[in-house]
C-alpha cells in the first residue's frame, strides 16, 4: 500500500480512501462565473458523497496562440480563489509556471499544480516543495511513468513528500495523444497517489490551428477504465458552455453532464476497493 496524502479530515488522496474529485473550468473567466461553477459542482459532489477540490488557473501559460485569452494574473485571480475557498468552504488549486509564483500561490491555494510542460524544471519543483503544500504533478506528455521517480526525487529531497502524480495521456504521434492505463499501476508503484486527468487525456493538441481540440465524449470511457485499474483522484475541467469556454472547451465536460459522467466512477471505484479489501484480507 502506498502513501496516503491527506488534505483535511475529509479529504485524503490513497489508501483505501474513495477518489477525489479535482474539477473546475480550465481558466478562471470572471469571478461570477467560477464562483457560480464552484458552487454547481460541490452540489453534484455533495449528493454523491464524493470529495471535492476545486481548480481553476489563474494564468494559462502554454496557450497554443498568442492572441488566446489567458486569465486574470496571478494578484487576481488568487483573490478569486481565496473566496471560493472561503465562501463555499471548499478546498482549491491552480497551476504555477515560474518558481517565484510558489510561494505567493501557497498562501492560497491547498495544492499547487505542476504542469505537464514542466514537470522536470528542478527550480519549480524546488519551490514547490519548500510551501509544503501538497504538489500535484502532472506527467510530462514525453514521459514514461516510470520516469516520474525522478520528479519525486526532486520534490523529496527538497523536504517535501505530500506528493500526488497526474496521468493525462502521452504524445501519440502528432496532435493526438494516448492513454495507457498501464502508466496507472506503473506510477502507484512509486508510492504516491495517482490522479487521472480525464479530459486533457482527450485533447487533440494543437489540433484546431491556433488552438487546442478535443473529444469529450470519450471522457466517460476512459474515466470508467481508469477506475477500473484503480486510481486515488480523478480531474475534470467542467464548465457551464464548453463551446464558449476561453480555453479548453472540446475536452471539457459540461455542467450539467457532471453527475451522470460521476455516478458509474463512483459505482466501480467503490468496487475496486471492495475487491481490494477482500484481497487483503
Amino acid at each position: 500500500m502506498g502513501k496516503t496524502v491527506k488534505l483535511n479530515e475529509n479529504i485524503v488522496f490513497g489508501g483505501n480512501h474513495p477518489f477525489v474529485l479535482i474539477a473546475g473550468p480550465c481558466v478562471i473567466e470572471s469571478e461570477d462565473m467560477v464562483l457560480q461553477t464552484a458552487a454547481a459542482i460541490q452540489d453534484v459532489t455533495s449528493k454523491l458523497n464524493i470529495p471535492f477540490v476545486f481548480k481553476a488557473s489563474y494564468d494559462k501559460a502554454n496557450r497554443s496562440s498568442i492572441y488566446s485569452k489567458r486569465g486574470p494574473g496571478i494578484d487576481e485571480g488568487l483573490r478569486i480563489l481565496r473566496k471560493v475557498k472561503e465562501t463555499l468552504d471548499i478546498p482549491v488549486t491552480s497551476d504555477i509556471h515560474e518558481p517565484n509564483q510558489a510561494k505567493v500561490a501557497g498562501e492560497v491555494l491547498d495544492i499547487l499544480q505542476i504542469p505537464a510542460f514542466l514537470c522536470r524544471q528542478t527550480d519549480l519543483l524546488v519551490e514547490a516543495a519548500k510551501t509544503e503544500k501538497i504538489i500535484n504533478v502532472k506527467k510530462g506528455q514525453f514521459l514514461a511513468p516510470w520516469d516520474m521517480k525522478n520528479v519525486i526525487n526532486k520534490l523529496e529531497e527538497s523536504g517535501n513528500e505530500r506528493i500526488l502524480l497526474t496521468e493525462r495521456g502521452s504524445s501519440f504521434g502528432y496532435n493526438n495523444l494516448v492513454v495507457d492505463m498501464r502508466s496507472l499501476p506503473t506510477m502507484r508503484e512509486l508510492g504516491y497517489p495517482v490522479v487521472f486527468d480525464a479530459t486533457h487525456s482527450v485533447q487533440i493538441p494543437g489540433g484546431n490551428g491556433s488552438s487546442t481540440g478535443g473529444k469529450r465524449e470519450f471522457v466517460p470511457y476512459l474515466s470508467r477504465a481508469a477506475a477500473a485499474v484503480g486510481i486515488d483522484s480523478v480531474f475534470m475541467e467542467v464548465h457551464p458552455d464548453p463551446d464558449q469556454a476561453w480555453s479548453d472547451g472540446p475536452n471539457m465536460v459540461k455542467l450539467s453532464d457532471l453527475e451522470e459522467t460521476l455516478k458509474p466512477i463512483k459505482d466501480i471505484d467503490q468496487l475496486v476497493r471492495d475487491i481490494q479489501i477482500v484481497n487483503n484480507h
